[in-house]
């Protein structure tokens, strides 16, 4: 029997629902495979592989025997793939999410299927392992008290303008941490150095492997470097930032919440809701997405 999402109904009275298993894998070094993860890629009925070739490679390099129930769940299909999972799962078989190297859904595919899930009460379980941005996180010897993790650093300018003055305004937190590609890193490192100028950075390239290197200094000096270096393009990286800010005021100003920001831009200009969220939306300076402004508009919405 399916439902309306063409998911099939639990028949309770003859399956268990099986389990979907979260599996960290190495990020360079196949050493740091853990037995957990061996034993769950070798029993699962089905895995659910970012790259398939990829974890081909993997599953050889470790021994496993399981290639031949290998399943793409790549970002442009999760959404599509998630259902044929979720079945399987209603059935009583076991899955496993495995990404190209590290942990799912931290900058990589799977949140779609472990949503879904979750939803239908199907067991999801975690099997810990490498994280490439904890990895570089633990290497920097920079305050970890409180840290901010963005994914892939933005390519467009007025993203990544946002993005700074969103940093800038979070005076608790002082530490950032980024991923970035290689063609990308000195474009990045030197966006950076003239918007944090004086800030420490750290950064992590190709951790674990033969060549991994960690830069480490100043924004300018590590930029200095980087530039220095015939194979700086090479390697994927990990970006830490420890913010200075010694010239900001010791009790900065909180930010404005995106309602307050939404009022007063209505009764400043004279204009719509719909207006303000889009102007607002369009302002570099303002640290809040669209969502963020549409979903506040909501909230006023339902208060007045």
């Amino acid at each position: 029997m399916r439902d309306g999402s063409g998911i099939r109904s639990r028949p309770l009275y003859f399956y268990m629902p099986g389990t979907l298993y979260i599996v960290s894998v190495p990020i360079g070094n196949y050493s740091d495979m853990t037995q957990r993860a061996r034993e769950v890629l070798e029993s699962v009925d089905f895995i659910a592989s970012e790259d398939t070739r990829r974890t081909a490679i993997l599953l050889t390099n470790l021994n496993i025997e399981n290639r031949n129930r290998l399943i793409s769940n790549h970002k442009f299909n999760e959404a599509a793939k998630s259902r044929y999972f979720i079945n399987d799962l209603v059935d009583g078989k076991d899955v496993a999410i495995v990404t190209d190297a590290g942990t799912p859904c931290i900058s990589d595919p799977g949140n779609e299927l472990i949503k879904d899930a979750i939803e239908q009460g199907i067991r999801v379980t975690p099997v810990p392992g490498c994280c490439a941005a904890i990895a570089a996180l633990t290497v920097t010897g920079f305050d970890l008290s409180r840290f901010s993790f963005y994914g892939f650093f933005p390519r467009e300018n007025a993203a990544r303008k946002k993005l700074c003055v969103q940093i800038r305004r979070d005076a608790r937190i002082p530490t950032v941490v980024f991923y970035e590609s290689p063609k990308r890193i000195i474009e990045t490192v030197e966006y950076l150095a003239q918007e944090f100028a004086g800030s420490r950075l750290c950064l992590c390239n190709d951790l674990t492997k033969l060549h991994e290197y960690v830069y480490r200094g100043t924004v300018e000096e590590v930029l200095t470097e980087l530039k220095g270096r015939e194979t700086a393009e090479k390697g994927e990286y990990v970006v830490i930032m420890e913010i200075d800010r010694s010239e900001e005021d010791s009790a900065p100003a909180e930010a404005l919440s995106p309602e307050a920001l939404l009022t007063e831009t209505i009764i400043r200009d004279g204009i719509s809701m719909k207006e303000a969220i889009k102007k607002l939306a369009d302002d570099p300076e303002i640290p809040y997405s669209k969502n963020v402004l549409y979903e506040a508009g909501l909230h006023l919405k339902e208060l007045f």
